[in-house]
């Protein structure tokens, strides 16, 4: 149960025993209050009190940790009942003994007031029951915990899988069309193909190690952008027209990886790779404390007007879901002659410097 085990009083191993005494020494003082006989101090009260202690053990822990765990809550309803009744006998008699043989004794040999001398008294009995059906509500109580503790990390750990799947999902699908762009410059034997297999080189750098960080620094994530856009940009020549803005303090803030990357990719797939006339795309950024807004516009073909998913996008949108919950705000709009994406979130607080910076990465041109 991680943390839940190991550094709580109630449900670490460690501190059991400590637990069993601490409740039984509150037992005693509370029924020493409750059940004093003016006859008697505090002090003789709370021996009265302990007196019953083993029994009450006795009668309580085989309930607690046997019947409940090997029967209650396996689902042998049948069993448990019938043996719940069994004991319930066994503790009448055991309530029998410790009066007769225990708690006359006491009295007798500390000269202690305890009432009528019948080992027959049901309030015994009654007491025991109800201290056995305190402790299995602990108990209980203790196992609802857990399981609730386990299903919450089950989920964390199919978020966690689910997370890293749709992340390595949007390597192939970039890598795809970057190596398409460098391919069918390579057919020409264009001398700009190692520079661009460069910024490809960066840009793999950047998924290998960067992002197996669960956040990246901002303006790293704004530098790869800006690479995959030069990549565009050499392949399109004068045909595009590029405006990038980017406003605030980006230093030093955190945002989860490759998820604006996407929206890019989408632009030029159902946008202005699609079009023989002048295409253009606008991509403005923003940073305000810990807000973070984004938004990208592209011309667009008409005949495209529709496209406006795929799986880059897809992914993007339960990535958010699982990371901001209730944090953003994504808008994905037909504006007629342009098709633009709006990208609003709240950003975690950085603590300190993300780990992913500290990794190599390959020399870039911007």
């Amino acid at each position: 149960m991680n943390n839940l085990n190991e550094n709580s009083f109630i449900f670490s191993s460690r501190y059991r025993l400590l637990r069993h005494i601490v409740f039984w020494l509150v037992h005693i003082v509370i029924f020493s209050f409750l059940y004093k006989l003016p006859e008697n101090s505090y002090w003789q009260q709370h021996i009265l009190s302990a007196s019953w202690v083993p029994a009450f053990i006795i009668y309580s822990y085989p309930i607690m940790y046997w019947f409940i765990p090997k029967m209650l809550l396996k689902g042998k309803y049948t069993p448990f009942a019938i043996t719940l009744l069994l004991w319930a006998g066994v503790g009448f008699f055991l309530n029998y003994f410790s009066r007769k043989y225990i708690l006359f004794n006491i009295s007798d040999v500390m000269h202690l007031k305890i009432g009528p001398k019948n080992p027959w008294a049901p309030a015994g009995f009654i007491v025991m029951n109800l201290m056995a059906g305190f402790g299995s509500m602990i108990v209980l109580f203790k196992y609802w915990v857990k399981k609730q503790n386990d299903w919450l990390q089950a989920e964390k750990e199919k978020v966690t899988a689910e997370l890293q799947l749709l992340k390595a999902q949007v390597h192939p699908h970039f890598l795809f069309n970057t190596l398409n762009n460098i391919y069918s410059f390579s057919l020409n034997a264009s001398p700009k193909t190692p520079q661009m297999i460069l910024k490809l080189s960066s840009l793999l750098s950047y998924m290998l190690y960067e992002c197996k960080a669960n956040e990246v620094l901002l303006e790293k994530e704004i530098e790869i952008m800006n690479n995959y856009i030069d990549l565009e940009k050499e392949r399109y020549a004068n045909r595009l027209e590029v405006s990038i803005n980017v406003e605030g303090d980006i230093k030093g803030k955190c945002i989860a990886p490759l998820l604006i990357l996407p929206f890019l990719e989408n632009a030029f797939k159902h946008g202005t790779s699609e079009q023989l006339e002048k295409t253009w795309l606008n991509m403005d950024i923003s940073v305000k404390q810990k807000m973070f807004r984004c938004k990208i516009a592209n011309s667009k073909n008409e005949e495209l007007i529709k496209a406006t998913g795929g799986i880059g996008i897809e992914n993007v949108q339960k990535r958010l879901q699982y990371l901001y919950p209730g944090r953003h705000e994504l808008k994905l709009g037909d504006e007629g002659n342009f098709f633009v994406v709006s990208l609003q979130l709240e950003l975690n607080e950085s603590h300190g410097v993300s780990v992913s910076a500290k990794q190599p990465m390959a020399t870039s041109i911007v």
